[in-house]
């Protein structure tokens, strides 16, 4: 358990080093910017694969009780992340819906996402703690999940590409039944007062809607990383890490979604391979080493082709 304990300690101390330090006023985030924490991210996400590896090779605090190999642990660990980071594309489109539908300025869009990470953050560790139990406790977890990643890839596949109304969310509905809605202030707060009361701006009604919004992708990562591994630590770890870096990712990408058409096919594919695998984990096992190739190939494969057809329609 102290653990988990050093681990949240160690990723709030990150954010706040992020918030607090490097970015304690509001701005635009650049380009450059972006690409530069992307990889700061990326990196510190990778590095921690090693400590995956020692704390596991150790058994560190009593962590390995599966007693699994600290090689398959690293593994386990970076597939998750790769299935995290690639399903987070299409989280980033749904946020650059968001921004755009509330019309959020750029130099505030990195607080709601900040804000939005936290709590994201303890709801991921709540879920993936049920969904652990779960998968341990009933032995057709695995297929009930396994359909939930099949259906995900069909309704992805069908998705439209339309605005949606947010305002008609869940989100704006919990939250006009706690504060009216200001949707006109946007002066970068998030509660303001209006003749004595309480009011919500348009900020906060956008965080809640990310906040929804990444519940429900949870619902897809999650079990998609069970596919991988049933380790709490493992699945909380890699999630949490890849998360942590869609800020940077999604200023990075949002205006270069449009260049990786074919990447939502891959997503497709990625669930759908995921989904299968574990509708056949008590047949079939399928090395994770193995699983991690196929991935990173599927997702290569829609870069690839995304860049050909760019190519051609430029010719």
């Amino acid at each position: 358990m102290l653990v988990w304990v050093v681990f949240i300690v160690l990723i709030f101390s990150l954010l706040a080093l992020d918030l607090g330090v490097f970015h304690k006023k509001d701005k635009a985030v650049t380009m450059k910017e972006s690409l530069a924490w992307t990889v700061v991210w990326v990196t510190i996400s990778v590095l921690f694969g090693g400590v995956i590896y020692w704390i596991y090779d150790i058994n560190y605090m009593g962590i390995n009780h599966g007693n699994v190999a600290p090689s398959k642990a690293m593994i386990d660990y970076y597939t998750g992340y790769v299935i995290e980071e690639s399903l987070s594309l299409d989280n980033i489109f749904v946020m650059a819906m968001i921004f755009r539908f509330f019309k959020i300025e750029p130099i505030y869009q990195h607080g709601i996402l900040f804000w939005g990470i936290l709590g994201a953050v303890f709801f991921r560790l709540v879920m993936i703690l049920l969904g652990t139990a779960f998968v341990h406790q009933f032995e057709w977890a695995t297929y009930v999940f396994g359909a939930i990643l099949v259906f995900s890839a069909f309704k992805m596949i069908r998705g439209s590409e339309e605005d949606d109304d947010f305002r008609d969310s869940a989100g704006v509905k919990f939250l006009s039944k706690i504060y009216p809605i200001n949707w006109e202030i946007k002066n970068g707060k998030y509660l303001i007062k209006e003749n004595g009361k309480r009011v919500a701006t348009s900020l906060l009604a956008a965080l809640v809607v990310v906040e929804f919004s990444d519940i429900l992708f949870a619902v897809d990562s999650i079990p998609a990383i069970f596919s991988i591994t049933t380790d709490s630590f493992i699945v909380f770890t890699s999630n949490i890490f890849a998360i942590l870096g869609l800020r940077s990712l999604y200023f990075f990408l949002s205006n270069m979604l449009d260049m990786f058409e074919y990447m939502k096919y891959s997503l497709v594919a990625v669930l759908m391979f995921v989904g299968v695998k574990m509708l056949i984990v008590h047949f079939v096992e399928i090395p994770a080493l193995l699983s991690l190739a196929i991935i990173l190939f599927i997702l290569a494969m829609g870069i690839v082709f995304s860049i050909i057809n760019k190519d051609k329609k430029k010719a």
